[in-house]
């Protein structure tokens, strides 16, 4: 699990394998103190494991369907990305929780200077719509994120000098394609506005209650 909180950018130093799987040598521009094989690591918001490490420089596979629905099979050698190990049980959770687990690539649509912030517009698939809420959570390349405004295939965030200068947001323009994973209890609600629930004993679902009208008047 992670918070959405970028510890530190990251350089690509080489990449093995096909456009249907990949195995990246990333190289983190800040100190990753006790790195363990096996361990998860966000890159660019989605959850990889690290293979090996070696000094501060780590190898991590990205499997077919990983590259199948991110942009990590456009990464090369060359390429900066954003980098995020698990959170640890007892540090602050500065974000929203964040699974690793990428549902679509965005596409930048625009970018308007407000004041020192910038603001982002960004398109995504239709599908997607009713997991993005007004002042809901959103994770980008990473990054968690407060949604400014939305629609069924938009939504903005405003970005402060801070996150732009520390992450790969500093990079984005116009056209950019961007890891997008929604909020995972949105997910969860949906699922149950969608099918209802199953009790524990197998008996087949029945309508939970559970409607858009009734989220609405709960405050949701």
């Amino acid at each position: 699990m992670f918070t959405g909180i970028i510890q530190c950018l990251g350089d690509i130093t080489a990449r093995y394998g096909t456009r249907s799987e990949a195995r990246f040598a990333i190289i983190p521009r800040a100190p990753f103190p006790g790195p363990e094989i096996g361990e998860s690591i966000a890159v660019n918001g989605a959850c990889l494991t690290a293979e090996s490490f070696s000094g501060n420089a780590f190898t991590a596979y990205a499997s077919e369907e990983t590259l199948s629905v991110s942009t990590l099979a456009n990464l090369a050698t060359g390429g900066v990305v954003n980098l995020e190990r698990a959170v640890a049980v007892g540090t602050r959770l500065g974000g929203h929780i964040v699974s690793g687990h990428v549902d679509c690539v965005a596409t930048v649509a625009s970018l308007t200077s407000r004041g020192d912030s910038t603001i982002f517009r960004l398109d995504f698939p239709r599908a997607m719509g009713h997991l993005i809420v007004p002042k809901g959570s959103v994770t980008l390349d990473g990054v968690s994120l407060t949604i400014n405004e939305c629609g069924l295939n938009f939504l903005t965030v405003n970005i402060i000098p801070e996150t732009i200068g520390a992450t790969v947001l500093q990079f984005w323009k116009t056209g950019s394609r961007v890891n997008m994973e929604t909020d995972i209890i949105g997910k969860y609600v949906a699922r149950m506005v969608e099918t209802g629930y199953a009790s524990s004993t197998g008996s087949p679902a029945r309508p939970s209650g559970v409607s858009l009208d009734f989220l609405r008047e709960n405050g949701f």
